[in-house]
C-alpha cells in the first residue's frame, strides 16, 4: 500500500511539473507578442517585484531573482539610462546605494499591465471558469507563489531545504 502511495505521490509531482511547465509557455503565449508593451520583459519583471517592495540593492535584486549581481547590474543600469529605475542613499543608513522605480518607470509598468491584462482576460475566459473556480485557482497559485518565496528566503540564509517535501493531498 506504501509503495502505491509514493507511486501516487510521483505521478502527482510529474503531472503538476508539467502543468507548471504548460501554464508558463501559455500564460506568456496567451498574452501575444509584445505588441503594445513598451518594457523590456526583464524591466517588466524587475518592475514589478520594486513596485511593492521597499528600494532594494542590486545584492537583494539579484537574490530574489536568484541570477548573478553582474546579470541584475546590467539590466538596473539599462533602467537607470532608460529613466524607469533611480539610485537613491540606503533610507536605514547602510552603504550600498538601493534603487526604486520612478515615476515613469511606474506609468509605463501600469500601461504593460494593462495590456497583459486583457491577455489573462482572453486567457480566463476561454477556459469557460465561473468567478469562484477563478478566485479559487488564484488563492492556490498565491499560496504555491508565497510557499516558493519561503523555500527562497530559507536557501538564501543558508537553512536549505533538502528535507522531503509534504505530500501532496
Amino acid at each position: 500500500m506504501e509503495e502505491q502511495g509514493m507511486e501516487g505521490r510521483e505521478g502527482r509531482l510529474n503531472d503538476l511539473e508539467r502543468e507548471l511547465t504548460l501554464l508558463s509557455r501559455h500564460f506568456f503565449g496567451s498574452r501575444g507578442p509584445r505588441t503594445g508593451h513598451t518594457l523590456e520583459r526583464s524591466a517588466y519583471v524587475l518592475l514589478t517585484r520594486m513596485e511593492t517592495s521597499a528600494p532594494l540593492t542590486l545584492k537583494e535584486l539579484a537574490n530574489t531573482f536568484q541570477v548573478d549581481v553582474s546579470t541584475i547590474s546590467r539590466q538596473v543600469n539599462a533602467m537607470l539610462r532608460g529613466g524607469l529605475v533611480e539610485r537613491i542613499a540606503d533610507p536605514e543608513g547602510g552603504i550600498a546605494r538601493k534603487f526604486r522605480p520612478t515615476a515613469r518607470g511606474i506609468e509605463l509598468l501600469h500601461a504593460d499591465r494593462a495590456v497583459s491584462l486583457d491577455g489573462v482576460a482572453r486567457l480566463v475566459g476561454t477556459t469557460g471558469w465561473t468567478p469562484g473556480t477563478t478566485e479559487r485557482f488564484l488563492a492556490l497559485l498565491t499560496q504555491l507563489n508565497q510557499g516558493v518565496e519561503q523555500l527562497e528566503a530559507r536557501a538564501r540564509s543558508g537553512l536549505g531545504g533538502g528535507e522531503e517535501p509534504p505530500a501532496l493531498s
